[in-house]
């Protein structure tokens, strides 16, 4: 079965509380968009099923997100059996976009049918949950309200016709030091959730651009918020209509009403940086 694995964007990004497990509670907006892996899964030839890419670095056997999902759906459904996975990356990794999530979220789905289980998505997010935080969302896509650890999800309306501009600077973030950075009680700036969702249901993409935010972005050291802050500039000179950071970064993304100016930030941005794309909201998983 050979099946896409789309990128998510955070048009929001709040941190409440720290937990007494200590993980956070978080409220995200979340939208899936048009950059996608490409997948294919074959029955094992082997004993044990194995994952294999186009990047060298990534893990093949059992730690693998796309094996860690399998064997969930394996151990949830009683239906399946091992296989193997071949990933053509096109999203970038650690990156903030939930490439590896979206590719767990890609196989759960696929097995899901192949097996003929016939699990409902909200089944298949609760078996996600088990595998990561992000899995969840990406298996419904679309665009949805994010809660706890991710896990609680609210579907919404996807952003409005636009284009997206999404650009990775050539540096990785580690997500567990932007949370130990993190002190809840001194956050000042946090994103309108309540008036972007407000915005999705209107259909108004000015209303959701101009109350974007990621309070991720007030934790980075010095020199990456310099970077990150570089981007949206230059998003926002092109055209773009708000920009922000994505995930626990470095990507970032801006929104843009006009296809001539996405083009033309994303040509400007290619001069400075590799990993540049242009694409579109993607619609919920059926």
């Amino acid at each position: 079965m050979e099946l896409s694995a789309n990128a998510k964007i955070n048009l929001t990004l709040d941190i409440l509380r720290r937990r007494e497990d200590g993980y956070h509670d978080l409220q995200m907006v979340m939208q899936s968009v048009t950059l996608a892996d490409a997948l294919t899964l074959t029955p094992a030839q082997g004993e044990e099923g194995c994952a294999a890419s186009n990047l060298h670095f990534l893990p093949t056997g059992g730690k693998n997100l796309t094996q860690m999902a399998a064997a969930a759906f394996r151990a949830a459904a009683g239906a399946g059996g091992e296989v193997d996975v071949s990933i053509q990356k096109h999203i970038p990794v650690c990156a903030g976009l939930a490439g590896g999530s979206a590719d767990a979220a890609a196989v759960l789905r696929a097995m899901n049918a192949l097996t003929g289980a016939g699990l409902s998505l909200a089944r298949l997010a609760e078996i996600g949950a088990r595998v990561g935080s992000d899995v969840p969302f990406c298996v419904l896509g679309g665009a949805a309200l994010a809660e706890g650890r991710g896990e609680r999800l609210t579907p919404l309306p996807g952003l409005p016709l636009c284009h997206i501009v999404i650009c990775k600077p050539p540096f990785s973030v580690s997500t567990p030091q932007l949370f130990s950075r993190v002190n809840v009680r001194k956050i000042v700036r946090r994103p309108d959730t309540a008036g972007v969702i407000a915005a999705l249901n209107a259909g108004d993409l000015t209303g959701v651009a101009r109350r974007m935010y990621n309070v991720f972005e007030d934790v980075l050291d010095r020199r990456r918020y310099g970077e990150i802050a570089s981007i949206k500039a230059a998003l926002i000179d092109c055209g773009a209509l708000g920009a922000s950071m994505s995930g626990s970064g470095p990507s970032v993304f801006g929104l843009f009403p006009r296809l001539e100016d996405a083009q033309a930030a994303q040509e400007r941005l290619l001069g400075s940086y590799r990993d540049v794309f242009l694409c579109a909201p993607a619609e919920k998983n059926v």
